[in-house]
């Protein structure tokens, strides 16, 4: 629980004071232009704002920035923006999930050491919601989450394409010999027409979507286009909202219940939401000291239909899904399954919000009744091949994989795999299993999203779509079919994992929730003893620090130090 001064706000520590260290924290803040009655005892919000050129999905969260600040001032708070680091999938390496955590300490820190009183976490690219969620849930500070909002759909020659569904589509049908490279090519501009994170139901449109269910967000924060002007208003009206949520001392505890979770969750399933949202989710909850795990998820996903019709489960994009009513009219669908008296940042109950939100296309949200997927929420597997879990989406999935036994094809890293996957003497058939190891979280490290392999182009020139795919990995919200990811302990850490060999018979059985590897517990216990593990990838550095600390993906891939919460108590003066 955050400490507070009992003779006013947090920040009064710093600006209220009439003696040395005041004038000193007033008079170098002055040196900005600030007016006097700036610290006369306003609200200081705190704007977090991962702004970058080399994260695209964020490059506009300047002009988001200034419309918080219009409405901060507007409510009579003093609005003070910082950076954090940005993370972003599409040019960091070797994966934005290696530095999630690092980020999040970044966010941590920059709150408590500062004076603020309440936070607004501008966020973008998937990654950084929760890293700056996770940082601000240990401070338990007044927070309230405003997402930069996807892009316009992608267009390519008289039809809609969507972010990285569409990509991974034309690259195997180059690779299958259907598309020309010269196509390929010419579909690069189109599908990046606008600032925003990616407008197919990826991880960035699942994690802003979680946001909205969470609570943490005003409504609708969730599906308005980045650069839709109603985006702007939003940010402007959040800007004012957090002034209240201080003067209301609404922490972010308060918001970010277990009910809340479970709300969240079921929202997940309903939109077809990115596997991803299991770690960050999981994460985000154990920085609250919250009971929630994988369980949560299978239990409560288990009955949710997938109702929301989008890519890469299904056809349309973020624009149409914000046309058609957004996630309150997908909140009122499911409105059986929800905890209706969870709070959220705007004051009111997330039922308050969406009991009368109006569908406006009933292709795009469909009726409950007639789901996209009857069954959509996350699949938590388990056998000897996973006894710590690992996770599957079955509204991306191919129906008929769903129960399978086939032959291992083992790729030990990722290098391995593009090595061998293009050989055309691979031994492999379209009823093989596509093992990839060694790119968990300490395997890559980062866990990284590689878990939906290609397929091998002999297979692919059969006209053969799908395989069922197990690894250690994530895989881009954006991507579909039958994969198996997250499986715990990873092989870097000695799980089952890394004893599979080629020809090893593994069976999947989604419905019972099974994944076992045919091959006796004596034999596992031979193969162990031949195992090595691996070495840190650097000697010093967060790398190393990261590999000797991250949690395995059924306890978030958070650092093992940083769960819990440690409040945002006054430091001791810096002078």
């Amino acid at each position: 629980m955050t400490d507070r001064k009992k003779d006013g706000l947090r920040s009064q520590a710093w600006f209220g004071k009439a003696d040395k260290d005041g004038f000193l924290h007033r008079s170098w803040m002055k040196n900005q232009g600030m007016p006097e009655d700036s610290f006369d005892g306003r609200p200081v919000i705190g704007i977090c704002n991962t702004f970058s050129e080399l994260t695209p999905c964020n490059a506009h969260l300047r002009g988001i920035a200034e419309r918080v600040k219009r409405g901060v001032y507007e409510a009579g708070g003093f609005p003070v923006e910082f950076p954090v680091m940005s993370l972003g999938e599409s040019n960091l390496r070797p994966t934005a999930m290696l530095f999630r955590n690092l980020a999040s300490m970044d966010t941590e820190e920059s709150i408590r050491a500062n004076p603020m009183d309440g936070v607004v976490l501008l966020v973008g690219c998937d990654k950084t919601t929760p890293a700056l969620l996770m940082g601000a849930a240990s401070c338990d500070l007044p927070t309230l989450v405003v997402s930069g909002g996807p892009m316009l759909s992608g267009r390519f020659r008289g039809r809609q394409i969507g972010s990285g569904t569409d990509v991974f589509k034309f690259s195997e049908e180059v690779r299958a010999g259907k598309m020309s490279l010269a196509d390929f090519m010419d579909a690069e501009a189109g599908m990046s027409r606008s600032p925003g994170h990616c407008m197919t139901m990826g991880t960035a449109s699942t994690m802003a979507s979680m946001v909205e269910a969470l609570g943490m967000g005003m409504p609708h924060n969730a599906a308005i286009p980045a650069v839709d002007s109603r985006r702007n208003a939003l940010a402007q009206n959040a800007g004012r909202r957090i002034v209240d949520m201080v003067r209301e001392d609404v922490r972010i505890s308060q918001i970010l219940t277990k009910e809340a979770f479970e709300n969240a969750v079921r929202v997940n399933g309903a939109i077809g939401g990115s596997t991803n949202a299991v770690v960050h989710l999981i994460a985000i909850a154990r920085r609250l000291d919250l009971d929630f795990g994988l369980e949560d998820w299978d239990r409560l996903g288990r009955d949710i239909p997938t109702i929301v019709d989008l890519m890469p489960s299904g056809r349309f994009l973020m624009e149409d899904f914000y046309y058609a009513g957004g996630l309150p009219a997908v909140i009122r669908a499911i409105g059986d399954h929800i905890h209706k008296d969870a709070m959220t940042v705007n004051g009111r109950t997330i039922w308050q919000n969406c009991a009368e939100a109006p569908n406006y296309n009933p292709d795009v949200i469909r009726d409950p009744a007639n789901p996209l997927t009857e069954n959509g929420g996350i699949a938590v597997l388990r056998g000897n091949l996973a006894p710590k879990g690992a996770v599957l989406k079955p509204s991306a999935a191919t129906p008929g994989l769903m129960q399978h036994r086939g032959r291992a094809v083992v790729f030990e890293d990722i290098e391995h795999y593009k090595k061998r996957i293009i050989d055309p003497d691979l031994d492999v058939d379209e009823n093989c299993v596509l093992v990839l190891k060694n790119c968990g979280p300490r395997g890559y490290p980062g866990m990284a999203e590689v878990g939906n392999m290609g397929l091998p182009p002999k297979i692919l020139e059969k006209g053969v779509k799908d395989m069922v795919r197990v690894s250690d990995a994530r895989m881009s919200g954006t991507a579909y079919g039958t994969v198996v990811l997250h499986t715990a302990p990873e092989a870097a850490a000695g799980g089952p994992l890394a004893l599979v060999r080629d020809g090893d018979m593994i069976e999947l059985d989604v419905a019972g929730r099974r994944l076992h590897l045919d091959v006796s517990d004596e034999e596992l216990a031979r193969r162990r003893e031949a195992w090595t593990a691996p070495e840190p990838p650097m000697s010093g550095g967060y790398q190393k620090l990261y590999f000797d600390t991250v949690l395995q993906a059924d306890e978030g891939v958070d650092l093992d130090f940083l769960v819990g919460q440690r409040g945002a108590a006054v430091p001791r003066e810096s002078h």
